[in-house]
């Protein structure tokens, strides 16, 4: 029997305990985000959030290393509902697990996480228009149901970095370590240390190693673009003390994200003007008479691959003071006592870390399959930032890489909560993203030239060069879409209606 045209079709009984409107998959920020706007705008919906790890947090309980803070400013990083405390730019790791578990406990979404539940794979049965999700608890196999999944697992792998075949570095004495998995009580007091690598994690790293280390060497094959930003300006100090947080984080938030879009803008339609700023701000804050075109002055132009920031410059601190070293080279072989350079030249090290990048993944290796057949991920275009083609009721967050995280996942929370709302206002239980056989130009969906990126573009779906099938690195311009949405644009809705559970028989009825 059909149900009306306002209601999703009921659940059989043998799948009650387990079933769920909505699947959430992870408890980082993107995921306690998406939690939250279901709550907020979509309260009728059951929802629950599988989480792998033993608490919430996502990359901000995963990495430990000394220093670990967020690279974009925290008012944008931070949920536009939950004000920052602080008055800092950037935020240590721990304040932010810190913020999203009290976000996860005020909001009463710990009361719908299931910790420790590792999901290994989401099956769609277009017989019963549900998402069949198999985890691993503690070991013991379990199985959820539900009309919709929102995979909200980040874009790497979080079981190991990327670690280069680095020639002899099984004959080195001393310690070697990942960022990814730094352990806890590392010592590296006294000692002598080299961080492999030049990005957002190494130049991190460095200062906080350099306060206690005998001697720390950033080793890079190749300069990165690095901008200092003040831990605090009296903006942000103003605004906090004269208006009440909500309308403070708010015009922090709005502040910092124009800034970050404005820089962006500028970086890319006058790349040779921001390069000769860069390199007259980074030769300033260096010793006078410091190789700055051989250590800070990339060949690519800026936002080719990701921007760094300093806190304070900290780093430069660090290296004006001698505690820190730069070395611009490449690795010939690592001996028992340090490594040596294809130069010719030796760095000593008793412990080396190889900050040497991430490992993509989509969909925290989560293997999606149609009707048993497996969705081979890097054959599908992205749509609206969030869906992939020809994939029914699953949806997935992924923020910028020009600007803050949190800006573009909120959206896509807000997004998919709209789209949840539609269906089950028109009784829709499926809704497939389709091109319709529209010819699309192929362009990579995480637009950087990082090595961490173009090693592993297999690993992701694709971005077209046009809408609603590209994914774009601009804030105001979604907020503009976000607005005039047009949930049916390219989207093929539809409605099965199960006679029972086990052995349905389905009724399919389309909608344009």
């Amino acid at each position: 029997m059909k149900k009306s045209p306002g209601q999703w079709p009921e659940i059989g009984s043998s799948i009650e305990d387990d079933f769920k409107d909505v699947l959430i998959i992870g408890a980082g920020i993107s995921g306690v985000g998406a939690a939250y706007r279901l709550q907020q705008m979509a309260p009728e919906m059951t929802y629950a959030v599988l989480e792998g790890r033993e608490r919430a947090g996502g990359t901000w309980d995963l990495f430990r290393y000394p220093g670990i803070r967020s690279d974009s400013d925290i008012f944008t990083f931070a949920f536009p509902h939950t004000p920052w405390q602080g008055d800092t730019l950037l935020a240590h790791g721990e304040d932010i697990r810190n913020y999203i578990v009290d976000t996860v406990e005020s909001n009463g979404i710990d009361e719908h996480t299931h910790f420790s539940t590792m999901v290994t794979a989401a099956n769609w049965d277009s017989s019963t228009d549900l998402w069949t999700v198999d985890t691993v608890s503690n070991g013991v196999p379990k199985r959820y149901r539900s009309r919709f999944v929102f995979l909200c697992t980040g874009y790497f792998d979080y079981a190991g970095g990327y670690s280069p075949d680095i020639p002899g570095l099984d004959d080195f004495a001393g310690q070697v370590v990942h960022p990814q998995q730094w352990p806890e009580g590392l010592d590296h007091s006294g000692k002598k240390v080299v961080v492999i690598g030049s990005g957002a994690t190494a130049i991190t790293l460095v200062p906080s190693l350099a306060a206690d280390a005998a001697s720390v060497t950033m080793l890079q094959r190749s300069p990165t673009y690095i901008a200092s930003l003040p831990m605090t300006d009296p903006f942000t100090t103003i605004t906090k003390r004269l208006l009440p947080d909500t309308l403070a984080h708010s015009a922090l938030r709005w502040r910092n994200a124009l800034l970050m879009v404005g820089s962006y803008q500028l970086c890319r339609r006058a790349p040779k003007t921001a390069r000769k700023v860069f390199r007259a701000m980074t030769k300033a804050q260096l010793p006078r008479g410091y190789d700055v075109d051989t250590h800070f002055n990339p060949t690519y132009d800026p936002w080719d691959q990701r921007l760094c920031v300093v806190p304070d410059g900290d780093l430069f601190k660090a290296i004006r003071s001698g505690r820190a070293t730069v070395v611009t080279d490449k690795i010939a072989e690592i001996t028992a006592d340090g490594i040596r350079l294809e130069s010719g030249d030796e760095i000593p090290a008793d412990i080396i870390v190889t900050a040497t990048g991430l490992k993509l993944q989509a969909f925290g290796g989560i293997e999606l399959s149609l009707d048993g057949a497996r969705v081979e991920v890097h054959d599908k275009f992205v749509y609206k930032g969030h869906m992939l083609e020809d994939v029914p009721n699953v949806a997935w967050s992924i923020g910028y890489t020009n600007a803050s995280w949190t800006l573009k996942a909120d959206m896509t929370a807000q997004a998919v909560a709209k789209l949840l709302i539609h269906m089950r206002s028109r009784g829709h239980t499926r809704a497939i993203p389709n091109r319709q056989d529209k010819k699309l130009t192929a362009r990579p969906v995480v637009d950087l030239a990082s090595g961490y990126v173009t090693r592993s573009l297999d690993q992701l779906p694709k971005s077209g060069t046009e809408r609603p099938w590209s994914v774009r690195q601009n804030y105001i311009l979604d907020r503009i879409d976000a607005r005039f949405d047009d949930l049916t644009e390219s989207m093929t809705f539809g409605r099965t209606v199960p006679s029972q559970v086990a052995g349905p028989e389905a009724v399919d009825v389309f909608t344009a």
